[in-house]
């Protein structure tokens, strides 16, 4: 009768394979410090952008953008009712 035997098996009788069957290589976050896949452009535990070109930028407040919508519908109504 012939021992069961797999391609991880070693002459030494330890099994030589990753537990977790992952095959990335991990980084620590630069702010949290929580494990991440090397190529990620954003960490999965906190949220944050790793680099500058992945982060997608600050977004206008909405007070900023109601602001410029009404000045231009007031510069739009005043060369209107100048015609």
């Amino acid at each position: 009768m012939t021992a069961y035997r797999d391609e991880y098996d070693d002459d030494d009788g330890e099994d030589d394979w990753d537990e977790d069957g992952d095959d990335e290589p991990t980084v620590p976050c630069p702010y949290c410090r929580a494990e991440m896949i090397e190529d990620a452009p954003q960490c999965p535990a906190c949220g944050r952008y790793v680099s500058a070109e992945d982060h997608p930028g600050p977004r206008q407040p909405l007070w900023i953008i109601a602001t410029a919508v009404v000045c231009l519908a007031m510069a739009i109504g005043w060369v209107l009712a100048g015609l």
